[in-house]
């Protein structure tokens, strides 16, 4: 054993230890208390932790911090039992588990339990803690240590269990300090990012910044030593200086008639080297070291005392801040400012309300956020669900303390009238207590727990996931080709329900999908809505390309049937009203679309080019697109090039315009034209007056767009009703979608009435539901 080793025999818990930390606990306590440690001492007298610590030194340890937190009998049972070298699964076993419970009661051995899977938790996961320059690591380390932050918390049913945790990590700590034995720098590392920023939540601040300055020392000695050096160095100067501040303060104050508390402000190392580090100082500019906070009744008398420091020292006035006025994101208020004696040194003064103060230090868990946040201030955010319960613990922390120097006071009562009173005072208190526990948090969403892969990477789940879901979460390939779990190293059913801090590792095949067995709900294999989605995703898609192997079969057996084996299939699908095959397929495959109408397509075709009148003609003698003659005036000019425009193919009596072309004249356009409109926003100077001159018998190609319900012979009597007007058809488009049929026609006329007549002609043909120029 090492000599750092403290002798448990001439360290055992004797009389006068007992005396110091368990002053403050009742005869029914200590009894309690003596029990344990009469069962723990035999089989932690030889234990010699792996910090090289002896058990009964680490014990003794927790349990004066426990103490010192006003904690009850239960938890520093729970502490010490917990604190032994028991092998965890022993711990679970009947022996211990009935031993235990039947000596001090289900309570403690639920404590013990939990700081128990505590301890393991955060060893697995402080083998994953890192530092690295890498950015985007550093953000994606800093998601998984506020998941596993919240992990303890979740994991830890009673407050009383991190308390435990938080004691033992600080006497482990003390234990390196005091023994000069190096500090492994994961057990350094993981107090600073996990158990520090614990204890600060929960607003137990001697234990933060103890943890702080001691996981410092051990990162960064070398800092360390070279702030508490020039810190020490003037040490005595400094608490001078601050002690004649006060003292002035006071007395200036009591000039004014203000009653406040005024009281020097220490500063941590860590703290220190953290401002240091945020806003790029060295030691000898920063401002706080000589610290002051005021603490007054209202909010009219922190200005009044701002007005007194400003009038009795000199303010540096950049240094000044009103979170009063402009509270930080957090809810943090205060006056903060800066004054130089008359020997140029510079203290701060933090002037604030008794209301203001406590909610800086307690108050609904927001300090934490402009703490923990650095150089961003209150941009760090958390649930607001999480935030009450971190509020709810600090409150529930603060009640024990109470009742601790309740049942003290009682002590010191002797009889009548104040030993009544001390009793109402506790039984008042008794019934606040109860209170506290039934405003714990009520979960406005689904719980959530924290499963570790096997590399300690956390993964945050609804409550009641398997490890299915587990997979999904991680990869949704690995969800798909998932076959088999292991739990904390033991194989388990893919149905089972994972538990807040389990390590799951994935068996998987190297190709594959998942099981309809999945789906169902009775079986339990899915929680998450996530996976649900994926594997109804993965089906649906298996589905999918089974109706289209389906129905592209179907479609090619009647195709053969019909003798068109060589028709292109995507041509067939546009003129069935479909856009891609594929959805003309799976139409088929669903019987949402019969093959007789394919057939009926063929039929049509046939019918329509056996119709004269249905063949699109060739382009009219007096046609202006063969003649190129428009008869539009250009400025009074009738032998200037002109062409109709395509896009909007005008015709008498059109309200157009003209468009100056490179090359091939003047192109006429429809005023209404969208091309025309970008043209001429884009050329401006290339648009000109044009007007229809003598058109005589020239005929002008126009569209025209008919909607109607698709029925046989409809083509016939569209095209019939052309030949009766004598128009010349010149391009026929037709497409049919869900028995709707589109026919877009362009056909030669000599002006607007005779457009307008065939309109209403074909608006008139049954089943025409419409028609239009376009």
């Amino acid at each position: 054993m090492s000599d750092n080793i403290v002798n448990a025999s001439e360290s055992a818990f004797d009389q006068v230890w007992k005396n110091q930390v368990f002053e403050d606990l009742p005869s029914s306590d200590r009894q309690l208390l003596d029990r344990v440690i009469a069962w723990v001492e035999p089989i932690i007298k030889d234990q010699v932790l792996v910090t090289q610590e002896s058990a009964i030194h680490h014990v003794k340890g927790m349990l004066k911090v426990l103490s010192l937190l006003d904690l009850d009998a239960t938890t520093m049972a729970a502490a010490m039992i917990s604190a032994a070298a028991i092998d965890k699964d022993a711990l679970s076993s009947s022996r211990y588990k009935t031993e235990i419970i039947d000596k001090f009661g289900l309570e403690v051995f639920e404590l013990v339990e939990g700081s128990r899977a505590l301890i393991h938790i955060g060893w697995v996961v402080g083998q994953a803690l890192h530092q690295s320059p890498d950015e985007e690591k550093l953000k994606q380390e800093e998601l998984q240590q506020e998941m596993l932050r919240k992990m303890l918390l979740a994991m830890a049913t009673d407050l009383r269990i991190v308390l435990i945790r938080l004691a033992a990590r600080l006497q482990t700590l003390r234990w390196f300090a005091e023994s000069k034995l190096p500090c492994p720098v994961e057990i350094a590392l993981q107090t600073s990012k996990i158990y520090a920023p614990l204890a600060n939540r929960l607003g137990i601040w001697q234990i933060k910044w103890e943890m702080e300055d001691l996981s410092f020392r051990f990162l960064k000695p070398d800092t360390y030593r070279d702030i508490a050096n020039k810190l020490e160095a003037k040490r005595t100067e400094r608490e001078a200086l601050v002690n004649d501040f006060v003292h002035s303060i006071e007395s200036a104050l009591a000039e004014q008639n203000i009653v406040a508390d005024v009281a020097g402000r220490a500063k941590h190392i860590y703290s220190i080297y953290n401002k240091m580090s945020n806003k790029s100082l060295d030691f000898e500019d920063l401002y706080d070291l000589l610290a002051i906070r005021i603490i007054v009744d209202n909010e009219r008398e922190c200005y009044t005392a701002l007005a007194m420091v400003h009038a009795h020292w000199t303010p540096v006035m950049e240094e000044f801040d009103d979170y009063i006025a402009r509270p930080k994101p957090n809810g943090y208020r205060s006056l903060h400012t800066v004054v130089r004696d008359t020997a140029g040194r510079a203290f701060e003064v933090q002037i604030r309300t008794k209301k203001m103060h406590q909610f800086a230090e307690y108050g609904m868990a927001a300090h934490w956020r402009y703490k923990e946040s650095g150089k961003k201030g209150g941009e760090t955010t958390a649930s607001s669900l999480y935030d009450r319960q971190i509020s709810w613990m600090r409150q529930l922390l603060a009640w024990r303390k109470e009742v601790g120097i309740a049942e003290q006071q009682s002590g010191d009562q002797l009889e009548g009238a104040d030993t009544q009173a001390a009793d109402q005072k506790k039984t008042a208190l008794k019934k606040e207590g109860e209170k506290l526990q039934n405003m714990r948090p009520v979960q406005e969403k689904p719980d959530r727990i924290y499963i570790m892969t096997p590399q300690a990477r956390l993964i945050e789940l609804p409550e009641g996931s398997t490890p299915v879901d587990f997979a999904y979460s991680l990869h949704t390939d690995l969800g798909h080709r998932c076959r088999g779990a292991k739990v904390d190293g033991q194989l388990v059913a893919l149905n089972t329900p994972l538990k807040t801090g389990q390590t799951v590792e994935i068996v998987a095949a190297k190709s594959g999908g998942p099981s309809r067995d999945w789906l169902n709900p009775q079986l339990g294999y899915l929680h998450s809505s996530r996976a649900k989605s994926k594997v109804r995703l993965w089906f649906n898609a298996i589905e999918l390309q089974l109706r289209i192997t389906n129905g592209q079969e179907q479609v090619e057996k009647e195709l053969q049937r019909l003798g068109k084996t060589s028709v292109n299939l995507e041509q067939l699908a546009a003129k069935l009203g479909f856009a891609r095959s594929d959805d003309l397929y799976v139409a088929v495959a669903k019987d949402e679309f019969s093959l007789r109408q394919i057939a009926q397509a063929f039929v049509e075709t046939e019918e329509d080019s056996s119709d004269e009148t249905l063949v699109a003609r060739k382009v009219g003698a007096l046609s202006a697109a063969n003649t190129g003659k428009s008869g539009v005036l250009v400025v009074g000019v009738d032998s200037l090039m002109t062409q109709l425009a395509r896009c909007c193919h005008p015709a008498p009596p059109d309200d157009i315009r003209g468009f100056v072309t490179r090359g091939r004249g003047v192109s006429i356009h429809r005023s209404d034209c969208p091309s025309f409109k970008v043209l001429e926003q884009k050329d401006p100077e290339r648009v000109i007056d044009v007007d229809w001159g003598l058109t005589g018998e020239t005929v002008y190609p126009v569209n025209i767009q008919i909607v109607a319900m698709d029925r046989n012979g409809l083509l016939r009597d569209i095209s019939e009703a052309f030949a009766k007007m004598k128009l010349n058809v010149v391009g026929v488009n037709t497409q049919t979608k869900e028995s709707t049929a589109y026919l877009n026609f362009t056909i030669e006329i000599k002006n607007g009435e005779q457009l307008n007549k065939a309109l209403k002609s074909i608006s008139d043909i049954p089943a025409v539901t419409g028609a239009r120029r376009v």
